[in-house]
């Protein structure tokens, strides 16, 4: 039975429909580089570090909520290299607010990305409780993680790519998980206080406080292809976090990074938006969309609705993000967690009011595209220019319209795979998926504020 969405119960009985188009399916090609042993790559990354490490000596490895492909390997080998080092390795979720802002959420939340302390083969020790370093002139509090604190070593595990509210010198990597993940809801907060064009001023700085205390290791860098594989594992030593090093991988990490290949949609449906696929929800950098008060929209692509079907089971609820989209099904609304979105858009000061607010939410998934095509300004429906993606994650397989089929055939890096088949939709009007097509109906834990 349907949940009672209290007010928004008055449009259940509305619905739409449109003339939806028959959809091509299409591959994207990348540069397809990966690594092929991430065990032994991470193993052969940290042997630097080989002289630092001294029996007995504890060492806390971050791990985040991102569903990155290769996370759970690369902590567990960094784990087993330690271990085999002499040292006795831990995890510490390095996750800000995340989680509900509470220990077990945060646990949680690494269990669903199939992070446990059997699957990683040591503790994982949780905690929201912080130690306050220092405060910045003119900046935020440096906070870090408790059980961080207390051990005798840190090294630093994470993805580094483009951030989804910022453009800097540094965006996600290491030093964000430093200064965010392992700043906690206190620390992660304090620095979102001075709004997202200052991120990539006081993320460093913070950073690189926390390092000043010796405790930092190193940082595990993992660079990923367009399809979500570990491209490149590299150690940057802990004076080099935050830095140009850091930088040149950002660099290389963009270059990499999959995007859509048209510069003007007429409606984007995403099946699935998600914590574990960004950190916004849907990554920014993909739909085109910053939605935060006096920062500059991207260039492209230019989308002009923007339907987004369910949120991602490892979300738990957390839909912060829904703000960059236009249209909803009440589906999506049914699963919302309020609280988990409200504590995540508060610790996000400027960046998370917009991207919290709630878009028109319709009764199914028919009438939630029909009302994007209906509304996208096109008053040719046959010439509606539409694209399905799986999540802002997975760009490789797509689903496109035939209004697209010319572009398709003029870009050197898309194939169409197949016939094109009908938008179908079941008796609830919940949109099914069709042979290669993405699906809303088993989320996944592969993907990354």
């Amino acid at each position: 039975m349907s949940a009672d969405l209290g007010p928004f119960e008055a449009v259940r009985p509305l619905h739409f429909d449109a003339p939806f188009p028959r959809l091509l399916p299409v591959r994207q090609d990348f540069d397809a580089t990966r690594v092929e042993d991430v065990a032994a790559a991470t193993a052969s990354a940290l042997e630097p570090l080989r002289a630092r490490v001294t029996p007995g000596m504890t060492v806390a490895i971050t791990a985040g909520s991102r569903g990155i492909h290769d996370k759970r390997e690369v902590v567990r080998a960094a784990g087993e290299w330690l271990r085999a080092a002499g040292a006795e390795p831990f995890v510490v979720p390095a996750m800000g607010s995340h989680g509900g802002a509470t220990a077990e959420g945060q646990v949680e939340m690494l269990a669903d990305l199939g992070m446990t302390e059997e699957t990683l083969g040591m503790p994982i020790r949780a905690t929201m409780e912080t130690v306050e370093l220092d405060r910045l002139p003119g900046g935020p509090a440096v906070h870090l993680d408790a059980n961080a604190a207390k051990a005798d070593g840190i090294l630093a595990v994470n993805r580094v790519k483009a951030h989804t509210d910022f453009s800097a010198e540094i965006e996600s990597g290491l030093a964000k998980i430093i200064a965010i993940g392992l700043g906690k809801q206190r620390g992660a907060e304090g620095i979102h206080r001075f709004g997202p064009a200052n991120l990539g001023v006081w993320v460093p700085q913070v950073a690189g406080r926390i390092i000043e205390t010796g405790k930092v290791l190193g940082g595990l860098a993992i660079i990923e292809n367009a399809g979500d594989r570990a491209a490149r594992i590299e150690l940057l030593d802990a004076r080099d976090i935050g830095g140009p090093a850091e930088t040149a991988l950002l660099a290389d990490a963009k270059r990499r990074m999959a995007t859509l290949p048209f510069d003007e949609i007429d409606v984007a449906v995403v099946d699935l938006m998600g914590k574990n696929f960004s950190g916004s929800g849907m990554d920014t950098n993909v739909i085109g969309r910053m939605m935060i008060r006096g920062s500059a929209e991207f260039e492209r692509p230019r989308i002009s609705n923007i339907a987004v079907l369910d949120v991602s089971d490892a979300s738990h609820g957390n839909a912060v993000g829904l703000g960059l989209a236009d249209f909803v099904p009440f589906r999506l609304l049914e699963r919302l967690d309020l609280r988990s979105v409200y504590i995540n858009a508060m610790t996000s000061g400027l960046g998370g009011p917009q991207r919290a607010q709630i878009p028109m939410a319709m009764p199914d998934d028919r009438s939630t595209i029909a009302a994007a095509i209906l509304t996208c300004g096109r008053p040719d429906f046959e010439g509606v220019t539409l694209v399905r993606m799986r999540n802002t994650l997975d760009l490789e397989h797509l689903w496109v319209s035939e209004s697209l089929r010319d572009q398709v055939l003029d870009h050197p890096g898309l194939k169409i795979t197949g016939d094109a088949v009908p938008m179908a939709f079941d008796s609830d009007g919940r949109l099914l998926s069709g042979t290669h097509a993405p699906t809303s109906t088993a989320p996944t834990t592969t993907g990354e504020s």
